[in-house]
């Protein structure tokens, strides 16, 4: 049983693999913070409506918090409580338990590696719309997105996959890493789970989606 945080999300893999999907499948998590061990003083409820939440790596549950405000009130009471219960949303039953101790340097040094707020966003690159992305294996797919101005909800980007759209969530973080790597601009997170990774570097335009590389072919 683990818990990782990153600079905009965490990933908590349960005892179990069902509980892993039982989170997953309520698309709920109670985060229960105690000064010790038995008194609860605060609560967050991570749900449909704030987060998404998905099993990532065939195990971990990953919380990607919509608001990075709800994420530093989260990494705000980690770092001054006792213990942490992660529970479920509709019982009160927990998943795991988390002795916090020295729990308060460690959110100071991500929040030093992440930048100035919880949730960290590298200098925006103004992202190649209308580059259309070619390559593939045995399928063969052309790929083009567009990052809506006004978005009406979470879903502020579309992806575009040899002509049926999906939405999609931008995020400008590279897995929680404080320094991506090379040519990095945007991570468009579709809702069916795919994820795509568009790079700029120079003249070089690419996107790399699965196992391969997808390059510029307009």
């Amino acid at each position: 049983m683990t818990l990782e945080l990153q600079c905009d999300r965490m990933r908590f893999a349960p005892a179990g693999y069902e509980d892993a999907q039982d989170i997953e499948r309520k698309q709920g998590l109670s985060i229960r913070f105690m000064k010790d061990g038995a008194t609860e003083v605060g609560a967050f409820q991570a749900g449909g409506d704030n987060a998404e939440i998905r099993i990532v790596d065939n195990y971990p549950v990953e919380i990607v918090f919509s608001d990075e405000a709800d994420y530093g009130f989260v990494l705000d009471q980690i770092g001054k409580n006792a213990v942490l219960n992660l529970a479920m949303i509709d019982q009160d039953v927990s998943y795991g338990i988390f002795d916090l101790t020295g729990s308060g340097a460690a959110i100071r040094s991500l929040r030093t590696a992440c930048g100035p707020s919880a949730v960290s966003a590298p200098a925006r690159i103004e992202a190649p719309e209308g580059v259309v992305y070619c390559g593939g294996g045995g399928i063969k797919r052309q790929i083009e997105f567009t990052i809506l101005e006004k978005p009406e909800d979470k879903w502020d980007s579309r992806v575009t996959i040899n002509g049926e759209t999906l939405r999609a969530m931008t995020a400008y973080s590279y897995f929680g890493k404080s320094e991506p790597p090379r040519g990095f601009v945007v991570a468009l997170l579709c809702e069916d789970r795919a994820e795509f990774l568009v790079f700029k570097d120079g003249d070089e335009d690419w996107l790399e989606f699965g196992d391969y590389t997808y390059r510029k072919c307009n």
